[in-house]
């Protein structure tokens, strides 16, 4: 006469097919949320600097350092022809200001960079941005390119 041996916790030192000796599994599994996240960062990372578009203007080159800004700036930008364009739209002289003020949400402390071509006279430029300080502007600057090592 042969005794069956069980393990101590079973029942009848049978085992039941498919279903686990500890229960049912409460984790949820996060390997395919991190692999969608990966994905969507691949995705922003390429997309980002095409997003960033505006009027082609060629810089001059510094050796000034980048700024760190939270929001889109206010650009104003003068091409090579003489011609500005505010938020990349063009604009007459004499409506630059109102424009201006129109676009401005926190008035008279919005930042705003002028960006000049270097081929544009630097009178224009100048011309530019005295109109806009002289308005009342307090945060005016000029960008620049960094110089290529």
């Amino acid at each position: 006469m042969g005794a069956s041996v069980s393990a101590p916790g079973r029942k009848g030192g049978r085992r039941r097919r498919g279903v686990p000796r500890y229960g049912a599994m409460a984790e949820i599994n996060m390997t395919p949320f991190i692999d969608v996240m990966l994905v969507l960062l691949i995705i922003f990372m390429v997309a980002a600097p095409l997003l960033a578009t505006g009027v082609a203007v060629d810089l001059p080159a510094t050796k000034a350092g980048q700024l760190n800004i939270d929001q889109k700036p206010i650009s104003i930008a003068i091409d090579e022809k003489g011609q500005i364009f505010l938020m990349d739209q063009p604009v007459e002289m004499e409506q630059l200001l109102e424009k201006l003020k129109e676009t401005t949400k926190q008035g008279f402390d919005e930042r705003i960079y002028v960006r000049g071509s270097k081929a544009v006279n630097y009178g224009r430029v100048a011309e530019i941005m005295s109109l806009v300080t002289t308005a009342g502007y307090k945060k005016v600057a000029l960008v620049t390119e960094q110089e290529k090592k």
